[in-house]
This record gives structure tokens, C-alpha cells and sequence, in this order.
């Protein structure tokens, strides 16, 4: 991690946590540029020779810190973290998680809501795997959106480079295992394999690396059976510990690693760092048949093994058979080139591109006049307040605003934009952002990222409900922001355009449901700059509709979090469907279903995927007789079809999108009407094929050749374009074209520009 972040572009200060014994590790680390090592221990900080425990590591950090501020900080462990949730870090944790629980069994109550707090205090979650990532975003529904891939690194030595050649010949199979001795590593077992091998006349000679034997309470012989195996061993050479370059140079001398582990680990979702180093050096391993592993190396790779016979059979096969070990080879250094340092540092140069966007000259310029109209404001209010006596002055109550004019800003209790590090600001004022509305579940993406930029400052008054709100709290905004976003036109949006102040912004953004209510035609649209629609279909609805000046109605489109969304498919995933949110009864859950029969008629393989809330949890749609009727009539049709027999499956309502997109390949969108219907896009994203009929203004967000004219033609497309192998070409013909369109990146550039006040162009 440090060497990484080093390389990405930062200045790294590394805490230890215990006192140095040796420097074979912490050396290096002291010797790159643009790092610091400091020992707590060593510095005075803490007493003793022990490690600090979660508790006063937590205090020493927040100490550090408070010395000379981070921009962020990475902690590794469930428990530090926890400790660091409630402090001052919060916010600008970057929390690496590996010892969490991972099953569905281990996760309790207050597992759940630690890590959710950790969550919630983290600006992001640095998971191993892709399947750590999805399993935390399932459980813990707070992590979705922040969790970020940084799998284990491995960094050649100097002037190395691996091992060459084949299968030995004419000497000894080396085997090489490195790292702790502990049962459920199988590290005893491993010591019997040189002799079990030459019974099968494999000459063979394990070489252990390491030095720390694991005391077993449940058993207390383990340590002494371990080291006695280390020392006296058949075949078994015990090199001790060594600093890691010399570890790996003993590896890459050695013609197999092991890393054959007990069952009960086949569960994990942590990928061995050792596996990698030595797929890398070009040393194939034995290791465990997991799904992780399988995607990795191939379901056929020859070295999986799960008993100690597996383990004999496989290092026999190879020592006999240079094409397997061949193949062995080739699919362990194949597994490991993702895991370089480069690439981790690209990751992580991602990650801090998007947590730390750059400022914008536009911004600061629109900043800049702000303060000139707000000091011109200030110096009226002075000249007034002379000019009148000090008993006429109008009482704060009574005009809604504290003495000076400033409103209740001095006691308003706000969403605001956490506090920044010194060193991530501008140094210059930044823009004052408000955002108002009851619901902003559309807006959290982009809230964060109004949040993150070192040109903006944010707060938000959040409606309690869509008439509901305070209006001391929603005057102290008016008096305070520079521009007003008002999500939804709503009574909120009425509000603010009433009351906002004269050379004050306003931008609001308007969806599907406030379009065919009454709040528009009260609107006072010359109090408002400019109104956002997510659509070209929907802005020309919204234009003809109120009769508003056409240039105040301008189309920022919804964003696609690319990065996010952008995860490996499983297995079979090109005979999946996907549908997100099948209520009300315009999303047409019903045409789904008659492609879904066609796809089945000729192949059973084909299953549609439902995430949704079903419509009974919406009370304001299942109080209908017509929705429930309708609902009535599909689930009846699932349940009697013998074709849809098996092949609909409803997964629950959730933030983990991301990773239930992973088995999807195709996304349907059979609505009656959408403004912009992101479920497609998300697809896209994720690289799935989108499958729309052709609801009004489809054509004006997705490409035609997405667009099918009824379901039959949507079903004899997705059964063609897998039939005939195309699913590849056209899956990332759609990632292209939703980064290119609707990206994360693009959208919120967008933004920044129309908050800085730049022309937006408007419709024709």
C-alpha cells in the first residue's frame, strides 16, 4: 500500500504499530522517496514493547493528525476503524477491510452495525476481492458505492525476474511453501509430502520459509509437532525467516508452491498475496478449487487440490508430465499480471482523482463575483442601518433574519461539507452551493462529489417531507448560498423561488412526477435560472407543457457511476435478463415475461432476474384495484406458465446493484413511459447488453439498435445475438457508449459548469 500510494502521487507517513525488532521490512519502505516511517514507540508516544491495541493506535493517529492534517488516511482493521468512526478522521478514512465476517451466519447484529458505522465514516472502502466487495455490499448496504477494488500487490525485488525454464529434470521436485505455520494452513501436512511422493517415485524436497508457529489453544501439542516436522523432516529444508526480496529469491528456486489449505477456508474471500508472488516468479502452485480461484487460473488449471491425496496426485502428474507443468506455469503468471504495483497505483491514482477533483477556474471566478455582491450587499445594509434610527429597525423576528442581516446562519444546524485537510483547499473562497428537497436519492452521487471539490462549499436543507421544512432553517440557506439547486419541482422549489435573493441563483431539476402535477404552473420562472431535465424528450414535454422560455429548460442527462458498475461477469451470465424496479404497472413486468417465454421456448437456459421491491410494499400503489389486479394476473401467469416454470427469479430491493449486475446479461426496459430509465445505462455499465421496447423519447437516450418494436423482436435479438457469439462485441459496444454519453466524470463536469454559471446549451 505504501509503495503503491507513493507511486500514484502522494506523500506517505506510515504509523507502525508495534516497535521495530527487525528492518528487513520497514527498511525499504524508509528508503523511497516521498515516504516517513514513524514508531510510535521509538518517538515516545507509547510505553511499552508491545503492540498498540485498537484503542491507543486510534489516539496516537488522531494525535499525528492533528499535528499536520491528512488529506486521507488508510487503516487496516475492523477494529481500528471502529475506534476511528466517531473521532476526527471521519470523513477521510480510506479503510481497508479484510478481517470481517464472511458468511451470512457470522454476521450479528452488532457486526452489521459496527460496519456500517465504519461505512458511513469511510470516504472509501478498499476491498481484496471482487467477492469481498459484493458480499459486504449485500450485507452491509452502506458500502455499496464506496467500496473500491484494491486487490494484494506484488512488487519483484530489484533485478529480478522469475524463474525460467521447464519441469526439472534428472534432480528433486522443489516444493516451497512461505509464510506463518498454522493448522488451517496445513503446514504440518505439507512436511509429510516428500515422503509420500517418493512412494509414488517422485523424488522431491520441501522448502519451508518463515519463522512463526502458531500456538494452537485447541491444541496444545500443534507448535512442538511443527517445529519437530521443520527440523527433522523427511525431505523438508527449513530456511527460517528471511527479509521478503530473499524470501522470494528461495521461491523463484523452486519448481512448485503450495498453498493447499484446509476446507474450512475454502470460504474466504481474501486472495493469497504468496499465490500471486509466485504465480509472478513463474512457480505454478497447488491451491484450493474455490469460485475465486477457478475464475482466476481457469476451471481446468491441474493443480487444484482439496485432500492430501489431491495434493500427491497433482505434484505426481506434474513430475512426470513437463506439458502439464507447462500449462501450470502459464496460468499462475497469467493470474498474477493484474496484480502489479503499476496497476495498483493506476487504481489508486483513479480512486484520488475522483475523491480530489481538481478546482475549477470557472468556479472560483463565479466565487469571486459572488463576494463582490455580497459585500455590495453588506455595505447597503451598513448605509441603511446609519441611515435609520436604531428603535425603527425592524425587529430579526419579524423579518426573518438575525442582526447583521445574516439570517440564523450562526445557530443553523446543517448537512454541510466536511471540514477539508489543510492543503486540499484553494485558499480562496470557495462557491456556496445549496441544495434543497425532501428526497434526494437521485442526487447522493452528486451531492458527494459537489462535496469533494476544494472549489465548492455545500449545504443542504432537507425537507422533512414534500410540504414539510423548517423555514428559519431554509431562510438561513437563502441568506447564506451563492446558487440554489432545488431537487424536484415542488412546493420546495416554489419556496426558494419566492425568496431567494436578488442576484442568487436558483437551478432546479425536474422529474417525471412533478411535470403532471400542478406545482409547475405556480412556478415563478423568472425567479428561476435555469430548469434540468434528465432527457431531450422530457425537456421538449416540460417546454410545451408550461409554456416556459425555452432557454431556461436545458438536459444534463442522469449519471452512470462507470467505475463503480464496471465489475467481471460470472458464469452464464449471457443467458440472464435483468430488471431493476418492476412498479408500478408501467414498467410492464408482463411484456418481460412474454420475451422471457419465447427465449425458453427454444432455450431453458435463459432466466430473467427481478431486483425490486414488490408492489405490495408501496402502499400508494397497491391501494389501487387496477395495480392489484394487474399484479394478481402476473403472478398468476409465473406460477401456471410451464414455460416461465423456474426461470423467474425476484431478488430483494437493495444498494447492491453493482454486484447483482455481475450475473446479468442483458437489461430490459419494457416500460409504458420513463423519463430516462437508468436501469439500462447501469446495464450498459456493467457490461451488459440494454434491451428496450420503444417508450417515448427512448430513441433520444440509447442507440436505435438497442430499441426493439415488440417483444418478440427483443426476444429474437437476445436469442441471436448469443446464438451467433456476438454477446462479447456487443456488451462492449455498450460500455463504450454509456462512458462516452452518461459517465460519472462527463455528467458531473457538466454540473460544475452549469453551478459556475457557463451557458448550457439549450434546446432548439
Amino acid at each position: 500500500m505504501v509503495q503503491a500510494a507513493a507511486r500514484a502521487g502522494c506523500e506517505v507517513t506510515l504509523v507502525l504499530k508495534a516497535p521495530v525488532r527487525t528492518g528487513r521490512l520497514v527498511d525499504p519502505l524508509r528508503a523511497l522517496p516521498g515516504v516517513t516511517v514513524l514508531s510510535p514507540h521509538a518517538e515516545g508516544r507509547v510505553a511499552g514493547e508491545g503492540g498498540m491495541q485498537p484503542r491507543q493506535a486510534a489516539a496516537v493517529l488522531v494525535a499525528i493528525d492533528a499535528e499536520r492534517p491528512f488529506d486521507l488516511v488508510v487503516v487496516r482493521g475492523r477494529r481500528l476503524a471502529g475506534k476511528l468512526s466517531a473521532g476526527p478522521l471521519a470523513g477521510r478514512l480510506w479503510t481497508y477491510l479484510t478481517d470481517v465476517p464472511q458468511s451470512a451466519g457470522e454476521f450479528t447484529g452488532s457486526a452489521k452495525g459496527e460496519l456500517r458505522r465504519i461505512a458511513d465514516a469511510s470516504r472509501v472502502l478498499l476491498c481484496q476481492t471482487e467477492e469481498l466487495r459484493g458480499f459486504l455490499e449485500s450485507a452491509v448496504p452502506a458500502t455499496a458505492g464506496k467500496s473500491v477494488l484494491f486487490p494484494p500487490v506484488v512488487v519483484l525485488p530489484e533485478g529480478m525476474t522469475g524463474r525460467t525454464g521447464g519441469a526439472p529434470e534428472g534432480r528433486a521436485l522443489k516444493l516451497v511453501y512461505t509464510g506463518k505455520f498454522a493448522p488451517r494452513w496445513n503446514t504440518y501436512e505439507m512436511t509429510g509430502l516428500p515422503g509420500l511422493l517418493a512412494r509414488r517415485g517422485v523424488d522431491a524436497e520441501l522448502h519451508m520459509i518463515g519463522d512463526k508457529i502458531h500456538d494452537d489453544p485447541a491444541d496444545p501439542g500443534y507448535s512442538g509437532r511443527m517445529r519437530a516436522a521443520l527440523e527433522s523432516g523427511q525431505g523438508v529444508v527449513w530456511h527460517g525467516g528471511h527479509p521478503r526480496a530473499e524470501a522470494m529469491r528461495l521461491t523463484a528456486a523452486c519448481d512448485v508452491g503450495l498453498s493447499w489449505r484446509h476446507p474450512e477456508m475454502d470460504a474466504s474471500l481474501e486472495l493469497s498475496t504468496k499465490v500471486l508472488e509466485c504465480g509472478t516468479l513463474g512457480v505454478p502452485v497447488v491451491l484450493n478449487r474455490t469460485p475465486m480461484h477457478e475464475r482466476l487460473f481457469g476451471a481446468d488449471y491441474p493443480l487444484f487440490a482439496a485432500t492430501e491425496s489431491d495434493v500427491v496426485d497433482a505434484l505426481t502428474l506434474i513430475g512426470k508430465n513437463p506439458e502439464t507443468y507447462a500449462l501450470a506455469v502459464e496460468r499462475c503468471r497469467d493470474a498474477a499480471a493484474g496484480y502489479t504495483l503499476e496497476a495498483a497505483a493506476g487504481r489508486l491514482r483513479a480512486s484520488l482523482e475522483q475523491a480530489f477533483p481538481e478546482p475549477s477556474e470557472a468556479v472560483l471566478a463565479a466565487a469571486r463575483a459572488a463576494a463582490v455582491h455580497e459585500a455590495a450587499r453588506e455595505a447597503a445594509r451598513e448605509a441603511v442601518h446609519e441611515a435609520v434610527p436604531e428603535t425603527a429597525s425592524t425587529p430579526p423576528s419579524a423579518a426573518g433574519t438575525a442582526p447583521g442581516g445574516e439570517g440564523t446562519l450562526g445557530t443553523l444546524v446543517h448537512e454541510g461539507t466536511p471540514p477539508r485537510p489543510a492543503g486540499a483547499g484553494t485558499g480562496e473562497r470557495r462557491l456556496r452551493v445549496g441544495v434543497a428537497g425532501h428526497d434526494l436519492k437521485f442526487f447522493t452521487r452528486l451531492l458527494d462529489y459537489l462535496r469533494s471539490r476544494p472549489d465548492m462549499e455545500v449545504r443542504v436543507d432537507h425537507w422533512a417531507a414534500l410540504k414539510v421544512h423548517d423555514p428559519e432553517r431554509s431562510q438561513a440557506l437563502v441568506d447564506w448560498a451563492d446558487v440554489v439547486i432545488c431537487e424536484w419541482c415542488g412546493p420546495n422549489a416554489l419556496w426558494y423561488a419566492a425568496h431567494k435573493r436578488p442576484g442568487q441563483r436558483l437551478v432546479v431539476r425536474l422529474h417525471r412526477f412533478e411535470l403532471y402535477a400542478a406545482w409547475p404552473r405556480h412556478l415563478d420562472i423568472d425567479a428561476v435560472d435555469q430548469v434540468i431535465c434528465v432527457s431531450p424528450h422530457y425537456a421538449d414535454l416540460t417546454r410545451d407543457m408550461t409554456g416556459w422560455p425555452a432557454e431556461k429548460v436545458v438536459v444534463v442527462p442522469n449519471w452512470v457511476d462507470d467505475l463503480q458498475l464496471d465489475r467481471p461477469k460470472l458464469a452464464g451470465a449471457e443467458h440472464h435478463l435483468g430488471m431493476i424496479g418492476i412498479a408500478p404497472s408501467r414498467k410492464r413486468l408482463d411484456l418481460a415475461l412474454d420475451a422471457l417465454e419465447e427465449l425458453r421456448r427454444e432455450d431453458p437456459r435463459f432466466t430473467l432476474f427481478v431486483k425490486s421491491k414488490l408492489p405490495w410494499e408501496y402502499w400508494w400503489i397497491w391501494e389501487r384495484e387496477d395495480e392489484r389486479a394487474h399484479y394478481q394476473q402476473v403472478f398468476r401467469r409465473i406460477r401456471r406458465s410451464p414455460l416461465l416454470a423456474g426461470g423467474v427469479v425476484f431478488d430483494s430491493y437493495g444498494r447492491d446493484v453493482a454486484a447483482w449486475l455481475r450475473r446479468i446479461g442483458f437489461v430490459l426496459s419494457t416500460s409504458d413511459d420513463e423519463s430516462f430509465h437508468l436501469a439500462p445505462a447501469e446495464g450498459m455499465a456493467s457490461g451488459a447488453v440494454p434491451a428496450l421496447l420503444g417508450w417515448p423519447g427512448a430513441d433520444t437516450i440509447y442507440d436505435t439498435r438497442w430499441i426493439h418494436r415488440d417483444p418478440s423482436a427483443m426476444a429474437a435479438s437476445i436469442a441471436a445475438t448469443v446464438r451467433e457469439g456476438r454477446w462479447e462485441a456487443e456488451r462492449e459496444l455498450a460500455r463504450r457508449q454509456v462512458r462516452g454519453a452518461y459517465a460519472l466524470e462527463e455528467v458531473c463536469r457538466q454540473w460544475t459548469d452549469l453551478l459556475a454559471g457557463a451557458p448550457v446549451p439549450a434546446l432548439p
